[in-house]
């Protein structure tokens, strides 16, 4: 698999190396489950789903660990997948397990660089995103990345005792390339 190099941070493939820190990410209630389902997986469950992703285009699992450049460490994990068994599309998500790294621009940049990946190495016409009503960041995130909200999905995911609604968002290929072009940065700038 690809590494995905931006100015900030590189996306690498997850490997056996990681796979303690980013389980440790995605079993913790305060970095996923304030706007997300919260199940814990156990060790063995989590490195299967992380091994078959590739194979599996509908797969939850992290796809890429995001490492920031300076100073060097991994921050978080991103992830794509394919949503709907007859709709054509992806949707991506990201989450920045360390804390520290929140609010500083690598989440953005890390999903600009895996949403460039799937519009270079794939025929998707359309990169969705899903996020909590509540959850600003991350509809902040994909609205700065140029996403549109396209709607809300009322009482649709279930967390912390009650249902939440979630906003859906998405960005076509020609909305991407435009923008990509406007900013100056080819689509496709982060493929290694």
């Amino acid at each position: 698999m690809t590494e995905l190099d931006g100015t900030s941070v590189r996306l690498r493939p997850i490997g056996p190396a990681d796979y303690a820190t980013v389980f440790g990410w995605y079993n913790d209630p305060e970095v996923v489950a304030p706007f997300d389902r919260f199940s814990v997986d156990t060790m063995d469950s989590f490195v299967r789903s992380v091994e078959t992703a590739a194979g599996d285009p509908a797969s939850l699992a992290p796809r890429f660990v995001v490492e920031r450049l300076d100073p060097p460490g991994a921050i978080g994990f991103v992830g794509h997948y394919v949503p709907h068994p007859v709709l054509e599309y992806v949707d991506v998500w990201y989450v920045l397990g360390d804390r520290t790294a929140r609010g500083k621009g690598y989440g953005r940049e890390a999903v600009r660089l895996l949403v460039d990946h799937l519009y270079a190495t794939t025929s998707v016409e359309r990169v969705g995103a899903t996020c909590d009503v509540e959850n600003v960041a991350s509809y902040r995130l994909v609205e700065g990345l140029g996403f549109r909200r396209e709607g809300t999905l009322r009482s649709a995911l279930f967390h912390h005792g009650r249902w939440h609604d979630v906003y859906v968002y998405g960005v076509i290929r020609s909305e991407w390339a435009a923008r990509e072009s406007a900013a100056g940065t080819p689509p496709g700038t982060g493929r290694r």
